[in-house]
């Protein structure tokens, strides 16, 4: 009876000396997603041939659902450098980030690069925390409508634009606006800016009429947005992976970085973008992008 006993209190033992050991090598290990996001935002068919980089819905989505099928995968980092983009996609982005969150309990915490504003501030609105470099631009909360209007180079160069429509402002921003088309153009505008007070309100946890005062289009430095409350913490990628491992219980985090597919032209010139557009300015990009159909699209 009592070499039974003993068998059995050293089986407990052994058992416990296991469970605590196996428990050991996993507590405080786990894996933090670094996915890095570059450009200017637009649904994937608003990034055409011309224009090779760019945060899309799609994109993120991708990222997003690798991240939360990898069970080892156990918070998420976003590195964002983007002036902002088209309104919508900006939208979508923030709700793929939120979605992630409510799903998979993972955190998420976002990493500032150099500019993170407009449509760059609004999808990280949701994540759990934001960090930025003192020198990070980032805010820019508003919306901004731009026309360009071709009827001087059309008579230049000897052409004639002829428009066939149905509906009486079917050919708005062709022309120069009308006072009431402009008007028109005002009301979507004060509709959306309205919409974008709201998520920072809502993924800030700040008072709508705080964001509104805040929401004037100007940028921020990091260190201004630490003191408004716009961002949580100063500090660089490193900054971030470290909260976004304390977040999860994460001591000893492995960095598993998501890097976007190659473009088109680096495909083709294996893996060189073409010379001729690395140059290219911010607004240069705009107008690129304004002859490819973005033409009075409201834009964060």
């Amino acid at each position: 009876m009592k070499a039974t006993k003993w068998r059995i209190v050293l089986t407990i033992v052994l058992v416990l000396v296991l469970t605590i050991s196996f428990s050991g090598c996993t507590v405080g290990k786990g894996k933090v997603a670094v996915i890095r996001l570059s450009g200017i935002i637009a649904s994937s068919s608003q990034q055409g041939l011309l224009i090779t980089g760019g945060i899309s819905p799609k994109q993120v989505r991708e990222y997003l659902g690798k991240a939360e099928s990898d069970g080892g995968i156990k918070a998420v980092v976003l590195r964002i450098d983007s002036p902002g983009g088209a309104a919508a996609a900006s939208q979508e982005i923030a709700s793929e980030v939120r979605h992630f969150k409510e799903v998979t309990g993972k955190p998420v915490v976002i990493s500032m690069g150099d500019v993170a504003a407009s449509g760059g501030y609004y999808i990280s609105a949701y994540a759990d925390r934001i960090v930025a470099n003192p020198s990070t631009l980032t805010g820019s909360i508003g919306v901004i409508s731009q026309f360009i209007y071709i009827e001087g180079l059309l008579e230049k160069l000897g052409l004639e634009l002829e428009t066939i429509k149905t509906g009486k402002h079917k050919d708005m921003g062709i022309w120069p606006l009308t006072v009431e088309q402009r008007q028109i153009m005002q009301d979507i505008t004060d509709d959306l800016y309205e919409q974008f007070v709201a998520t920072v309100a809502e993924g800030r946890g700040l008072p709508v009429a705080e964001v509104r005062q805040l929401a004037t289009g100007q940028l921020y430095t990091g260190v201004q947005a630490l003191n408004l409350g716009l961002v949580d913490k100063l500090g660089g990628l490193e900054t971030a992976i470290e909260l976004a491992s304390s977040l999860a219980g994460i001591t000893t985090p492995e960095i598993e970085e998501y890097s976007p597919p190659a473009s088109f032209f680096e495909k083709l010139l294996g893996g060189l973008a073409p010379p001729s557009l690395l140059p290219l300015s911010e607004d240069e990009l705009l107008f690129l992008r304004m002859l490819e159909g973005w033409q009075g699209m409201p834009r964060y």
